[in-house]
């Protein structure tokens, strides 16, 4: 298995956007820094028209990298207005961002509309990170000097193709992240993402729970255009509900306005410690309700999965079963998740969301004594043996946890190249039912002998 860093799956991750004119090589930097080839990258320029976000870290430090359009400041509203709707959509990934890397071409040489660009970033108050790409190294560095004339005390230049100039550009880029996000202290507020498609009854289901209209309710696809923290008190512990856009399809997101609601949903995820995925039950779970689960999941939050809209088919044994099975089966990459089936309209069944809600984040936040542990970690040995690596049997010399939000445990083996993924999920669900943790994601790390 890999050996990842111990990051910090509660806390919310910073969030660097990557801007500048199109064809500077955005989408090239986004993929070497991702180590991975999502964005596409062309030579016509604005080719990159939706946001990409992925994770990197660097060191000890992990952060959320957003890939933007290119901003053409004199964008005229015409040809459908797509350049100017990318140009908002790269104003709105600032508005989010924690930090700016501000991408110039070397090779082009300084245009005017980098001048207008860096004039946007100083008025958005962001801290930025200036850098001149196609530098492919030091003997065309000069390349990157009249950069200089606008005003920039240091400008970074690399290569995103080649790598040149990326260590030290990524070392001083963790230097500026906000400081790293502290465990929220015991009795702090849970924070709940209330998560789903448009129009699946997000924002009545916040107003129901509230007792309320505390939330802007509308039948109009994609009403809520921003996250509303709400914050109320339910069996003496205090709770903020996050109200957010509905998440479409790529190929649906063809407003303005909606396409931005993308990353601010996402950040809502981050933000949160327990997703709520809204899911419309008569129309029943769709290939995007998966792909928002999916954001759920590899962020490692505690979910709920709602079914709203429940008295709509409450009287229809046989397509109460067709839901049932087509939500079990297309959410099996997370059976953690408890399923609630109520109608935020009639308020029926809605008081069971928040004692789920609650039993949900109390194994979250559970912690595992080390004795304890690793007799859990015993016995199943004990029952299944590692597997056998080169005419040897692998050995589980010790296991603890390492964190929790999720549970996070970390076992220290003498091959973790070769545990497969089979016997960690037997290692996951052993753990699952020694400690009763059935109802949150959680995390194993295999470490190598000596490896701290």
């Amino acid at each position: 298995m890999e050996d990842n860093k111990l990051d910090s799956f509660s806390a919310a991750k910073p969030i660097v956007a990557i801007v500048g004119r199109a064809n500077v090589g955005k989408s090239t930097l986004f993929n070497r820094l991702t180590r991975e080839r999502r964005a596409i990258v062309d030579d016509t320029p604005g080719i990159t028209r939706d946001r990409l976000v992925s994770e990197v870290s660097w060191g000890d430090r992990s952060f959320c990298l957003v890939d933007t359009g290119g901003m053409e400041p004199d964008a005229a509203e015409g040809a459908g207005g797509i350049q100017a709707l990318v140009r908002r959509q790269a104003q709105a990934a600032v508005s989010e961002a924690d930090l700016v890397i501000f991408l110039a071409d070397g090779k082009g040489g300084l245009h005017p509309g980098d001048a207008q660009v860096i004039d946007f970033l100083r008025r958005s108050g962001k801290p930025v990170l200036y850098a001149v790409n196609k530098i492919d190294g030091p003997e065309r560095e000069d390349d990157s000097y009249e950069f200089y004339q606008l005003g920039l005390e240091r400008i970074f230049p690399i290569s995103a193709a080649h790598g040149y100039g990326i260590r030290e550009f990524m070392d001083v880029l963790v230097e500026m992240l906000p400081p790293a996000s502290e465990e929220e202290a015991a009795g702090s507020r849970i924070r709940v993402a209330v998560i789903g498609r448009p129009n699946v009854g997000k924002s009545s289901l916040v107003n129901r729970v509230l007792g309320a209209e505390r939330v802007l309710v509308s039948e109009v696809p994609g009403t809520t255009r921003d996250a509303v923290d709400v914050a109320f008190m339910f069996g003496g512990e205090p709770y903020v509900l996050v109200d957010t856009p509905g998440i479409r399809r790529r190929s649906k997101t063809v407003d303005k306005i909606e396409k931005f609601s993308v990353l601010k949903a996402l950040k809502s995820i981050e933000r949160s410690q327990v997703a709520l995925l809204v899911v419309d039950a008569p129309e029943g779970i769709t290939d995007q309700d998966v792909r928002i689960a999916g954001y759920i999941h590899e962020r490692k939050r505690a979910a709920v999965v709602v079914l709203n809209k429940w008295d709509l088919v409450e009287n229809e044994p046989r397509k109460l079963k067709e839901i049932d099975d087509s939500v079990g089966y297309a959410l099996k990459f997370m059976p953690y998740a408890p399923v609630v089936r109520l109608s935020a309209l009639t308020g029926s069944r809605v008081r069971r969301l928040l004692p789920t809600v609650s039993a949900v984040f109390l194994q979250y936040s559970t912690r595992v004594t080390t004795a304890t542990l690793n007799e859990a970690i015993a016995r199943a040995v004990a029952h299944h043996e590692p597997p056998v690596h080169r005419g040897r049997r692998v050995k589980i010399l010790y296991a603890t946890q390492a964190s929790m939000r999720p549970p996070t445990f970390v076992l220290f083996v003498t091959r973790p190249e070769a545990i497969h993924f089979s016997y960690e999920r037997y290692l996951t669900n052993q753990i699952r039912e020694a400690f009763s943790l059935d109802k949150t994601p959680i995390r194993l790390v295999f470490r190598g002998r000596g490896k701290e």
